[in-house]
């Protein structure tokens, strides 16, 4: 620390003075600063942010002599202001504290392992406060500085991050996982102590210098694998770990083949870290083997160079300053990511939403033609792709090849995919990309891209865009007619026109409208159909489970779908009594019901959906360009969506290059179609798809 700051601290600090943290809380943020080699720029900032009375101090006089603490005094400032309004169920919503406190780490990163110690040590003692008080400190640490440490590479405080906002968030998950560990506890390192041994021998034999070392496996770690894996705890593979560290990586692959030969390998649970990093930039090597004794055992192999990064992450960078070189080409890339979210926030994106994308830890990396890595959410598409290149490059994104192989936009990705953009020289994105029900974009940046596009234009083009594909979508699903009217409070719409606009930018999926419509029409069917004299009598039992349809008022009849309109699973309905043919169920606009029920109403039954037994038929029609592969394109695509052909005609018409296409679909529900006919309607040469009957 400088000798004036310490001059100053020393004066401040010597009578018993107000902090924002407790003394002890304080003096803990220190030590873990320590403990990541912190400099006295660091030490200083840390102490004149949580002192009121010297951050007072912190004039454009003092930050001209002390440039290196203003700034880092700076980023807390941010930082504490973005955190209140997460408090306040804002979270993310300030996008200028974003940006401040963004500026201020890019400026100088030493700013994120003060606010991570900070933190940290706030959560050692969050169990003595109030409950409420320490959900939310937790919560804040599980949606923002856990994630970030995991990002910038600190796994040092990461896991203990991790760890006890898991423990204060869900205590009895946490209480459960920990009271199996503890009873497992000395066979596991004993276990342990047995592989160390037969490990380092037999790396000496092949002279290969390692260090060995139990690696421990922390609570939340393995709460979220057996999440993701959907498998109890005794089936985790690396429960049992050892952690080797090695000179250099022609050491590492050595150490793999020794492993490999050594214990049997589980093919599916091996991840070279080493040529492809994480987002993080951490490296290593992950196996698993058929261990001693039959059981499963976890190996990681790193260079000592690789545990240090992984451990302190870019809290081995503390003199860095913004012009500076650090040489560190991983380094250079967190500040990257940072600056492009500058650059984002500074062309009108949502940064908010953006740093929660980026801090994910759920994320696939791709390859440019040239090698460069492009990291996407999981289940990102080639469209995806394209705009993490450039805003311009998705833009006018025409078309796309995947190892070579040409595909469709909404192809998804995995890690490992070599992508070539094919583009246009000039152009403009589709509305149609914006519908979840397409599948054209998985990723928030890559929307807001988009829409940020389309606000740009003028508010009748936008009506008018958004009346096209409503009523596109309320046509295809048969309710073309419907009043429009009582949709605008449930989507906060001021009027039509409002709500068209929505549909237009994306921010309301026509298909969201369709199916509110459909709900609205079921709720004002049900009272209607109460004051019919049959549904006065006292209800019985409902059909047994294995019912498509419970029938209020009747039971012990036969129940059958009416050919003539043929709902689908979730639609409003309605029954009408035959004549010796059983309840026959209608869509409750059906024209063929509304003429039954007006010359009989007392044969009107209520009808609901039950328990779906083998799914629903539908007839679709889709009109199309007569191309080649088109049939395949739409068989493959109904396969995809796991919707099966019952029937399938198709009917040229004449002197038009056209084809019709008439299937009868078996699908799960309303939703299932829904979704399938949008996706249908975006295939290419495809014109129209829509219910039909």
């Amino acid at each position: 620390m400088p000798a004036a700051l310490r001059e100053a601290a020393t004066k401040a600090l010597r009578e018993p003075v107000e902090t924002d943290d407790p003394p002890a809380v304080l003096a803990d943020a220190l030590e873990i600063l320590r403990s990541l080699s912190a400099d006295g720029e660091a030490v200083a900032a840390t102490l004149w942010h949580a002192v009121p009375a010297l951050r007072e101090q912190v004039t454009p006089a003092f930050a001209k002599a002390h440039p290196g603490v203003a700034v880092l005094v700076e980023g807390q400032q941010a930082a504490a202001q973005v955190w209140a309004l997460h408090a306040q169920s804002d979270r993310m919503g300030n996008t200028e504290g974003l940006r401040r406190l963004l500026l201020a780490i890019v400026q100088d990163l030493r700013v994120v392992p003060i606010l991570l110690a900070r933190q940290l040590a706030r959560m050692r003692v969050a169990g003595k406060l109030p409950p409420a008080q320490r959900r939310e400190l937790a919560q804040l640490t599980r949606d923002i500085h856990a994630p970030l440490a995991n990002r910038l590479g600190i796994w040092q405080l990461k896991w203990e991050l991790e760890d006890l906002a898991f423990r204060f968030l869900e205590p009895d998950t946490y209480k459960q996982i920990a009271a199996q560990l503890d009873d497992k506890r000395q066979g596991r390192e004993r276990y342990i102590q047995q592989v160390k041994r037969q490990l380092s021998a037999v790396l000496r034999e092949n002279g290969i210098p390692a260090e060995i070392s139990g690696r421990p496996k922390h609570i939340y770690s393995i709460w979220k694998k057996m999440q993701r894996k959907q498998v109890s705890m005794d089936e985790l593979y690396d429960l049992r770990a050892v952690r080797v560290a090695v000179d250099d990586v022609a050491a590492c692959y050595a150490a793999l083949g020794v492993v490999h030969a050594l214990w049997t390998p589980i093919p599916s649970e091996f991840d070279d870290y080493i040529a492809r990093p994480k987002a993080n930039d951490y490296r290593s090597l992950h196996t698993a083997v058929v261990g001693p004794e039959g059981r499963t055992l976890e190996v990681q192999i790193r260079t000592h160079e690789m545990h240090a990064q992984a451990e302190l992450g870019v809290a081995a960078h503390w003199k860095y300053k913004e012009g500076g070189k650090s040489g560190d080409q991983a380094f250079e890339r967190k500040i990257a990511w940072m600056r492009r979210l500058l650059d984002q926030s500074a062309e009108g994106e949502n940064i908010g939403g953006e740093l929660d994308a980026e801090l994910a830890e759920d994320r696939i990396y791709t390859l440019t033609p040239k090698g460069e890595v492009i990291d996407l959410p999981r289940g990102g598409t080639v469209l995806d792709f394209a705009y993490h290149v450039h805003t311009m490059v998705g833009h006018r994104t025409r078309g796309a090849k995947v190892n070579g192989r040409i595909v469709q936009l909404s192809h998804q990705l995995r890690s490992g995919d070599r992508v070539e953009i094919l583009t246009a020289k000039t152009g403009e994105p589709r509305r149609d990309w914006l519908l979840p029900a397409n599948g054209f974009l998985a990723s928030g940046r890559s929307r807001d891209k988009v829409r940020a596009w389309f606000h740009k234009l003028d508010r009748a083009r936008n009506v008018q865009a958004g009346r096209e594909l409503l009523e596109k979508e309320l046509k295809r699903l048969g309710v073309q007619h419907a009043d429009l009217g009582p949709m605008l409070k449930r989507f906060h719409a001021e009027n039509i026109d409002e709500l068209y606009v929505q549909v237009a930018l994306g921010d309301t999926g026509p298909n969201q409208v369709g199916r509110a419509l459909l709900e609205e029409q079921r709720a004002q069917a049900q009272p209607a159909a109460a004051t019919q004299p049959l549904l006065r009598t006292p209800r019985r039992a409902p059909a047994p489970p294995k019912s498509r349809f419970t029938v209020q008022g009747v039971g012990n009849l036969l129940v059958q779908l009416a050919k003539c309109c043929q709902p689908v699973a979730g639609e409003p309905i309605a029954g009408y009594l035959t004549r010796g043919r059983g309840v026959s169920v209608h869509r409750a606009d059906c024209t063929a019901f509304r003429r039954l029920a007006a010359a009989n109403p007392q044969r009107v039954l209520q009808v609901e959906w039950g328990v779906a037994g083998g799914g629903y038929e539908a007839d679709v029609q889709v009109l199309a360009i007569d191309r080649k592969w088109l049939l395949k394109d739409v068989t493959n695509l109904i396969a995809q969506e796991d919707a099966h052909v019952l029937d399938i005609h198709s009917e040229a018409l004449r002197n038009s290059g056209r084809i019709r296409l008439r299937l009868r679909l078996k699908v799960s529900d309303y939703g299932q179609l829904s979704t399938l006919l949008g996706k249908l309607d975006a295939l290419p040469g495809v014109e129209e798809a829509r219910r039909s009957g």
